[in-house]
């Protein structure tokens, strides 16, 4: 892939509106955040501001698509949808990724230094890593933070009843608090991203002993579980504080003044749930809502909002941070039609995808082509670009490919086998407005393609049902985090199975021991250089065995009211409300 074209014009992924109308600029990979507007860095870590007494301001209104399950960072269920907005005003952590997806501390004073005394590897392989917390952090409710918070965060995510798997968890040994802001790390193996844990899924979030202890003590997972603090009694440390939870409607967050950033400059923020895109649309347009984020706008709304908007009615930023793709079933019992075990036939249905009318048609061209679940926007982005097999829209390559695998079109141009007979599959997705739009377009194109192919909507009360999730029949597509997350999530550890209560993020069940060796190796390889030929080297296999199709890194639009000032464009990899304490609304 030579350029990314993103949107319209160098405005296309921020677009203040009444600038929109040049089309055609094609930026150059590595330009993709270079084109942002300057971010105004975050307050500096100093504590609380001593704020002289105000009025309360407006209440800030966003809407998000779907009610998330949890305000927790790291939920003890799966959500099913990604939540960036929610997760980032109630929460914080030791360390934030800032605009460029670089690493910053947040609750600690610093970030741990391979080499140093914070830490240290040790010739049989073992690390130990220690952080140092800021002080006088306290808990929403006034309870101060101390390292024992951290320490039983680990005990709880690591309780394997609780669905606990994978980084960091998988490569920690112990934890420990020598002091009350001291939190030393012991790990059995090399973790490479143990100075920040923001990079591999990684995060090591603390949770309030002072609340939960006696409930975890209590030995019944599904009880823990199901404690009203995952939900309507949620205590976090972020720049927001739950002040209402109104199932079904709304939550609600007040300005946390003890904040270690600082108190929020928006007094009130409260999330409204709009499931359908176009309910978002009319709310923006009235300015009864004054933010769309979490994909409660259709990428293929931002002409109309542009257009009905003018010249100073907003601004929308498109930020490429999800990786859309098909994903076969691999499960013999449930893998129907089995001809999709073959590598062939996988590797026809990719070649039969001609991936710009479909950016064009569903995503208004707004959406970049993706050949792999890592953006070709970093050091390691670009080695893999130039690594893996890429399966460009050729028809005589996926007829010759299934002709290899015993398929011929019939009479009625689908393909058939004289053992298997007529090649049938269903493709599946998600219910939203955007996922169907896609969907119909890849079942037409399929079908001219000589593959008879079907769509099929999972209704969104069944969107959140893990096993649902991971049983369809032949194919689905949705979205997932770009990056090296994802890439974690096609090992064989991250099968969702009923012993892990269905959880993980390899819904098809594909199982590859070399590609799972490459990616342990990975993660545990503290070498640069190292890492890349690791990496390289797993994408490759990956890109050949096709477990999924990659389809585009799917923008997601953020549009607020001229009102909002703050947000901005990010990399892909990062939070476009990383520093929603410094917004300002009006």
């Amino acid at each position: 892939m030579a350029a990314w074209r993103i949107g319209r014009g160098c405005g296309g992924v921020l677009m203040k509106l009444g600038r929109l109308g040049s089309i055609g600029c094609l930026w150059c990979l590595g330009a993709l955040v270079a084109c942002a507007p300057t971010v105004k860095p975050a307050v500096p870590a100093n504590g609380p501001s001593a704020a002289a007494p105000r009025q309360p301001g407006p209440t800030l209104v966003a809407a998000i698509r779907l009610e998330p399950l949890t305000l927790a960072t790291r939920p003890l269920r799966e959500q099913g949808v990604a939540v960036y907005l929610s997760g980032r005003m109630f929460n914080a952590e030791l360390a934030i990724l800032d605009d460029k997806a670089n690493p910053r501390p947040y609750l600690a004073e610093g970030l741990p230094r391979l080499g140093t005394d914070d830490w240290r590897v040790f010739p049989d392989g073992t690390m130990e890593t220690s952080y140092q917390l800021k002080p006088n952090l306290t808990w929403q409710d006034g309870t101060p933070l101390t390292a024992e918070d951290f320490v039983f965060g680990w005990h709880v995510y690591s309780t394997p009843e609780l669905g606990a798997r994978g980084n960091p968890y998988s490569a920690m040994a112990q934890v420990s608090a020598p002091d009350a802001r001291t939190i030393n790390i012991r790990w059995h193996r090399p973790y490479p991203d143990a100075g920040s844990f923001t990079n591999r899924n990684g995060e090591l979030p603390p949770l309030p002993r002072h609340i939960l202890q006696a409930a975890f003590d209590a030995g019944s997972p599904e009880t823990f579980a199901s404690h009203p603090y995952w939900t309507t009694e949620y205590v976090g440390l972020g720049p927001y504080q739950l002040s209402e939870w109104q199932l079904g409607s709304f939550v609600e967050g007040t300005a946390f003044a003890g904040h270690i950033l600082g108190r929020p400059k928006i007094d009130r923020v409260r999330l409204v749930f709009i499931s359908d895109s176009n309910t978002t649309l009319a709310n923006l347009l009235a300015g009864e809502v004054h933010l769309s984020a979490d994909s409660s706008l259709r990428v293929a709304q931002v002409p109309t909002l542009k257009n009905e908007w003018g010249q100073n009615g907003g601004t929308i930023v498109l930020h490429p941070n999800q990786w859309r793709s098909v994903s076969f079933q691999f499960r013999p019992d449930l893998a129907d039609p089995a001809a999709l075990l073959d590598v062939r036939v996988r590797r026809a249905l990719a070649h039969a995808i001609d991936k710009a009318p479909i950016n064009e048609a569903v995503y208004d061209g707004n959406s970049v082509p993706a050949e792999i679940m890592i953006p070709p926007v970093s050091e390691l982005g670009r080695a893999v670009d130039g690594a893996i097999v890429k399966y460009a829209y050729d028809l005589r390559q996926s007829e010759q490919l299934m002709r290899e695998a015993g398929y011929i079109k019939g009479a009625n141009n689908f393909y058939a086998s004289p053992n298997s007979g007529q090649f049938t599959a269903e493709i599946k997705t998600n219910a939203a407005a955007d996922n169907e739009a896609e969907m119909s377009a890849l079942v037409s194109g399929w079908r001219q393609a000589g593959f008879d192919t079907q769509s099929s909507v999972l209704p969104a009360a069944q969107a959140r049902d893990s096993q649902v999730r991971a049983s369809f029949p032949a194919m689905f597509s949705n979205n997932t985090t770009v990056g090296l997350p994802s890439l974690t999530n096609q090992t064989s550890a991250k099968i969702p199975r009923p012993e892990n209560r269905w959880q993980g993020g390899n819904r098809g069940g594909w199982s590859n021991a070399e590609y799972d060796r490459l990616v342990d190796a990975f993660d545990t390889e503290l070498d640069r250089g190292r890492q890349i030929q690791l990496l390289t080297q797993a994408t490759r296999l990956y890109s050949e065995q096709v477990p999924t199709i990659s389809l585009f890194f799917r923008t997601q639009p953020w549009a607020y009211l001229a009102r909002l000032r703050g947000p901005a464009l990010v990399a892909p990899e990062a939070n476009v409300a990383w520093d929603i304490g410094e917004w300002e609304f009006q």
